[in-house]
Parts: structure tokens; C-alpha cells; sequence
């Protein structure tokens, strides 16, 4: 709806986290560092690869009746790293109007202790933020 109204191109951003510091160290003791990269970039480009083409079919799928909002969809990206600094990135390579995120809305003291990925998006972004509840 926001696209329809604004005349915009959709694009779908996925974060794939790194593993942690610390898990990555206790993996790395077993079959070695260099194995354990190789292993990560073959599985990393898999899951990747796989993550992009159901991501496209579920946006292709969800705006199947809505051949005017399909037409807006840009496409899929598909980032590794931490997901705040790559929503950012990717916000700005897009140049993006507006970022639309969605979050689990955790409880209040969860989030002033916690923190979240949206949270943290709305007060580092230098572009707009549309934060969306999504059901528990």
C-alpha cells in the first residue's frame, strides 16, 4: 500500500547473521580454521542462494492478484553480517525513501535492556523508518 501510494519500487532485504566471536573460535578448534571458512562460504552461499529464490517466490506469490504492486518489486537482496549495519548499507546503496521493518515488539523492559534491530535502525538511520508490529 505504501508503494502504491507513493509510486516506489519494493526491494526485500534478509540479514544472515555472522557467528559469533566466541562460537566461531570453539568451532574452528575442531576441523581448523581454514576448513571451517571453506565450509562457511560453501554453506553461506547456499543458504543464500535458496533464502533469494524463496524470497522472491513468496513476494511473487503474495502480489500475484496485485499485478500493479508485482511490478513495483525490485528484487530480493540477500546480505551476511551484522543486521543493523547492513540494513544501513544496503538502505543507502538503494537510496532508499523509506525502510518498512518489522518487529516481534518485545515487552518494554526487554527492550530498554535489550535493544532491537528496529530500534536500533530508527536511531541510525538517516532516512525515514516504518516500523510494523508482526504478530506474536
Amino acid at each position: 500500500m505504501l508503494a502504491r501510494r507513493n509510486d516506489a519500487k519494493i526491494y526485500l532485504l534478509h540479514v544472515l547473521p555472522l557467528v559469533d566471536s566466541s562460537m566461531r573460535g570453539y568451532l574452528s578448534s575442531m576441523p581448523g580454521e581454514s576448513r571451517l571458512a571453506e565450509f562457511e562460504q560453501n554453506n553461506m552461499d547456499k543458504a543464500r542462494d535458496e533464502l533469494k529464490q524463496n524470497l522472491d517466490n513468496f513476494a511473487k506469490t503474495e502480489l500475484a492478484d496485485f499485478p500493479e504492486d508485482l511490478a513495483r518489486f525490485a528484487g530480493t537482496e540477500i546480505a551476511i553480517g551484522h543486521p543493523v549495519i547492513k540494513i544501513l548499507e544496503t538502505a543507502n546503496r538503494l537510496d532508499v525513501d523509506l525502510i518498512v521493518m518489522g518487529t516481534h515488539g518485545k515487552g518494554v523492559l526487554e527492550q530498554a535492556f535489550l535493544g532491537s534491530v528496529a530500534e536500533k535502525v530508527l536511531q541510525k538511520s538517516t532516512k525515514p523508518v516504518f516500523v510494523v508490529p508482526l504478530a506474536k
